[in-house]
């Protein structure tokens, strides 16, 4: 079988072109290839030969990280797959979550769950483990803590960390030495985690940032005339990215990823699909120019939103 080779294997930190639009700093998020997923999803989960497509895509676009987690359904099992029938197991980087449902306080355990995901990955290390939730930090201390340890101690894991919703926990996972990774939602419309300097501290202490929900699991690429019942108070919010999207004669998919790209220029950022077209889409967009003026208006534009608008828990759909 040929190998797949992708355009960057090795991942070092960000060089100044991938700061700006390179692929090292995007990765593959796969909820959608486990269960339906995000409010703009029309498709339903794909296929296994339409799941490959897209591994495969994002693959050859350099993209060589897949985020995953073990209770996005048969996920890492899709995943598995698709690395073996590319033949690219030993040079992709997984990182996945541990089930919130499981205890990490049982170290055999949890042994037994990281195993799981090795083997239905079919890697020979998580590239990352990270806890899924901000609640499973209040078990880092004790036991729990040295369970994780000795993961990495045993190389079946290179990196700790945790996917928090607040602020408030993305500080305190700051002060864990443990925590290498912190994954947060961050869009162009939610800079939370930005005001309270959780970038700038990840920075200084040189933790890696992940961005989850780029498109606010969809939202920012929703036309205002189609919100779902319910969710009037993000029409708004819809109309003035539009009016933006076409000031700038930028797709509302550009403006995303440009945001992120350039207003977190350290940060990784994680992206979905349902098919390879849209990984294609994703990689040009990411590698556009950023128009002047751009950054400035969309800050101006959307100084704080409402818990409403950025919380995908309170949508009522």
């Amino acid at each position: 079988m040929k190998m797949l080779k992708p355009s960057s294997l090795r991942w070092t930190g960000p060089s100044m072109d991938e700061r700006r639009g390179g692929p090292s700093r995007l990765v593959l998020g796969t909820a959608q290839l486990g269960m339906p997923y995000g409010i703009a999803n029309r498709k339903g989960k794909p296929d296994a030969a339409m799941a490959e497509s897209i591994v495969r895509t994002a693959w050859e676009c350099g993209i060589s990280r897949f985020d995953t987690a073990q209770a996005y359904g048969d996920s890492e099992a899709v995943l598995g797959r698709a690395f073996r029938s590319l033949g690219i197991v030993d040079e992709v980087r997984v990182i996945t979550k541990l089930d919130p449902r499981k205890p990490c306080e049982d170290e055999q355990a949890l042994r037994r769950s990281v195993e799981g995901s090795l083997k239905r990955l079919g890697v020979p290390v998580l590239h990352g483990l990270l806890l899924h939730r901000e609640e499973m930090l209040d078990t880092m201390e004790g036991v729990s803590s040295g369970s994780l340890k000795g993961l990495l101690q045993d190389g079946l894991v290179r990196r700790l960390g945790v996917s928090v919703y607040s602020p408030e926990r993305a500080w305190q996972a700051l002060g864990l030495n443990a925590m290498d990774i912190i994954q947060i939602p961050a869009s162009i419309l939610d800079r939370r985690f930005q005001k309270a300097g959780v970038f700038k501290a990840a920075d200084d202490l040189g933790r890696q940032i992940y961005i989850r929900s780029a498109f606010l699991q969809g939202l920012v690429l929703v036309d205002a005339d189609h919100v779902p019942a319910g969710m009037d108070a993000v029409k708004p919010v819809l109309e003035r990215l539009e009016t933006i999207s076409r000031r700038y004669r930028l797709s509302r998919q550009a403006m995303a990823l440009l945001y992120l790209r350039d207003a977190h220029s350290g940060a990784s950022v994680i992206f979905g699909a349902e098919e390879p077209e849209q990984v294609r889409q994703n990689f040009r967009c990411w590698q556009e120019e950023t128009p002047a003026g751009f950054l400035e208006e969309v800050a101006e534009a959307f100084p704080g939103l409402d818990e409403a608008v950025l919380n995908p828990s309170k949508w009522k759909h």
